[in-house]
């Protein structure tokens, strides 16, 4: 995992904001405008009293060795590893800045170096793949106390009902829950459960998953720091990853079936990712000079 700076960084005001599959993000860049302080995040991605968004962002200054540097944001503030979507997202933003082409480029996020493509648009939406790097499976790879799991591996729920649990890092973790039939109650129930669960020392993305097809699964999602969400790419990856070790589906491209619609994730043996699926553009804004006096408050 990663351990953040205790640093905030500046971002201008004007920002693009674009959506995979209705979870959507607002990409700023480095600037002396405002600082991204846990409050001043919370505000601007504030659905009614911001911009609003999933959350945030940052493409950082320093471009050195043409790698786009980035930071992420939850919409409570918190910094975070990466984002499919988020990523996806930003790849939109330097296309329609001409800042990239069709051809591969490479991001550093979390301490990694990941490879985007935007394969094409039309109108306003995009084909974005991204290259998610090698998943890790189990409960170390999430940083879960073992103690926490009964005897034949899974984690008492709620009501000490066994979870048949994946444990899953796609760049941040994640705890896929295999079940009969996923559904809304059952999110609203064992999400808040289970992303911040005191066997996690870093909490985790939740989603609540079942193969519906030889090479597809259907998934509802509950991020870190987000609550309910109707699509994530880094969900998908996990989702598909966790099908595969569990020999629900083979390796290969694996359709991920959610509420906002349908990402493709293709994984091979050794579970290396790639992400996969539609980005649409909404608006390009700027924060007015009140509101960002106002964030500084």
């Amino acid at each position: 995992m990663v351990t953040y700076e205790r640093d905030r960084p500046g971002a201008g005001a004007a920002y693009y904001k674009a959506h995979g599959l209705g979870n959507d993000y607002l990409v700023f860049e480095e600037g002396a405008d405002w600082s991204l302080e846990p409050g001043a995040v919370a505000r601007v991605c504030d659905r009614w009293r911001g911009p609003g968004a999933d959350g945030i962002v940052l493409l950082l200054r320093d471009d050195s060795g043409g790698v786009f540097r980035l930071r992420m944001f939850n919409p409570d503030g918190s910094e975070f590893e990466r984002s499919g979507n988020g990523l996806r997202i930003l790849g939109s933003f330097l296309a329609r800045s001409a800042r990239v082409d069709t051809l591969p480029f490479t991001v550093w996020v979390g301490g990694d170096h990941l490879t985007l493509t935007v394969h094409g648009r039309s109108g306003p939406a995009y084909d974005v793949s991204a290259d998610m790097g090698r998943a890790l499976v189990g409960p170390d790879a999430v940083a879960l106390d073992p103690a926490a799991l009964d005897a034949g591996g899974r984690l008492p729920g709620p009501d000490g009902e066994p979870l048949d649990v994946v444990p899953v890092v796609v760049g941040n973790p994640h705890m896929v829950v295999f079940v009969a039939d996923p559904s809304d109650a059952l999110l609203r129930r064992l999400g808040p459960f289970l992303t911040a669960h005191p066997a996690l020392a870093h909490g985790a993305n939740v989603q609540l998953a079942a193969a519906d097809g030889p090479t597809s699964c259907r998934a509802l999602i509950w991020e870190r720091g987000v609550g309910h969400t109707s699509a994530s790419g880094t969900s998908s990856c996990a989702v598909a990853v966790a099908a595969v070790t569990r020999g629900l589906v083979p390796p290969g491209p694996v359709t991920l079936h959610l509420e906002g619609g349908d990402l493709l994730a293709s994984v091979t043996p050794a579970l290396d990712v790639v992400l996969r699926g539609p980005v649409e553009e909404v608006c390009e804004g700027r924060l007015t000079d009140a509101f960002v006096e106002a964030l500084a408050g």
